[in-house]
């Protein structure tokens, strides 16, 4: 028996879906727009990209094709422990530096805010929880999120019940039953859109099982489409797919029928997009876009919003104009990007090449006393 093979394969890398990474970027930027948007059109029928929230189900669609890529074929001969280290090693960090940057933001908002009415030790625990992604929706001035410190991780908090669920159950199971669930999964999406009016929940406690239907379906269709293979060679390239990927967040939202359309985007739009994206030509000059766009992609997603609760503090209390507006939300997404960056390239690449280089060391000794 080889014993170097075990650690050979937990440590290995495989070829990037250079377009998907390309879409995670350009879905990552849409949040941000829309962040910034719901604030000054609370109507969602007036905001330009009014279901840019959406993302997030692209977002769970792609993570359930590529983990069945990346883990499908290796994660019964590496263990389900080293799954959730590459995992924690992957995803964890940002979350602790969203939670650090949405603390601080809270703390020293020059535009707003009620911090006296929140006790130290309320915002201590807070700040830990954010930090271990525990949800508790106790802050008032943060629209009660699960995490009030970094709204957006209430989705990496499922990502990582979903990649619990797929190292003890998914991975184990045929595509009968995969398909099975991602059926009854579907049905949980009609019945939370119909009940809602859309699919806008799961980052706030009344809404939090929301997000459990969300990802339920989302993830599992994405695991799907790696499992049977539906990848649809095209030559749309990275262009034409950014493009149709737009189209779901800038498409009319009416309270009348979201509940009726956004099911439909993300039941079968997402999926479709997926397949196209996995069976896509790149051309070489977009190829170092994507690839920039993939990285940057989660920096961005886990960092933007300590700036967004100070934003929507100064445009309740000073009421900009449209032009005014206009060229702060521009400026903000540009210094935004820069911001995510810095902590990639300073904090998150750092730090995860220190992980896995301690990793190795620990791998290493196990191998010499094997």
């Amino acid at each position: 028996m080889d014993t170097n093979k075990p650690a050979a394969i937990i440590l290995q890398t495989k070829q990037h879906f250079e377009i998907l990474d390309g879409l995670r970027g350009f879905a990552a930027l849409a949040v941000v727009t829309f962040h910034f948007m719901e604030w000054a059109y609370t109507d969602s029928s007036q905001n330009f990209i009014g279901h840019g929230f959406l993302a997030v189900d692209f977002f769970f669609c792609l993570s359930g094709f590529v983990i069945g890529y990346a883990y499908d074929d290796r994660i019964a001969k590496t263990g389900v422990l080293n799954f959730f280290v590459s995992r924690i090693i992957r995803l964890h960090p940002l979350v602790v530096a969203g939670s650090v940057l949405g603390l601080l933001a809270f703390l020293f908002d020059p535009f707003g805010g009620h911090l006296e009415l929140y006790s130290s030790g309320k915002i201590i625990l807070t700040f830990f929880c954010s930090i271990l992604l525990i949800p508790l929706p106790v802050i008032e001035d943060r629209g009660f999120n699960l995490f009030s410190f970094n709204a957006p991780a209430w989705s990496l908090f499922w990502e990582y019940i979903a990649n619990i669920v797929y190292a003890f159950v998914l991975y184990r199971i045929g595509r009968s039953y995969l398909l099975l669930l991602t059926i009854l999964s579907a049905l949980g999406i009609c019945y939370v859109g119909y009940h809602s009016g859309n699919l806008l929940g799961g980052w706030s406690g009344p809404t939090f099982w929301d997000g459990g239907v969300r990802i339920s379906y989302s993830f599992l269709a994405g695991l799907l489409i790696y499992r049977y293979n539906w990848i649809i060679k095209n030559k749309l390239g990275f262009i034409g797919l950014a493009i149709l990927l737009l189209l779901a967040f800038i498409m009319p939202a009416s309270p009348k029928w979201n509940w009726f359309s956004e099911p439909l985007v993300v039941l079968f739009y997402f999926p479709l997009l997926i397949a196209l994206g996995a069976g896509a030509t790149l051309t070489t000059g977009i190829k170092k876009i994507c690839i920039f766009s993939g990285k940057i992609s989660y920096p961005l997603y886990m960092t933007h919003y300590a700036a967004l609760w100070m934003f929507g503090n100064y445009y309740i209390s000073h009421k900009p104009g449209i032009l005014q507006l206009t060229l702060i939300i521009i400026a903000g997404i540009i210094l935004l990007v820069g911001a995510a960056y810095l902590v990639m390239v300073i904090y998150d690449i750092p730090l995860r090449k220190y992980l896995t280089g301690k990793r190795k060391e620990r791998l290493a000794k196990q191998k010499a006393v094997a």
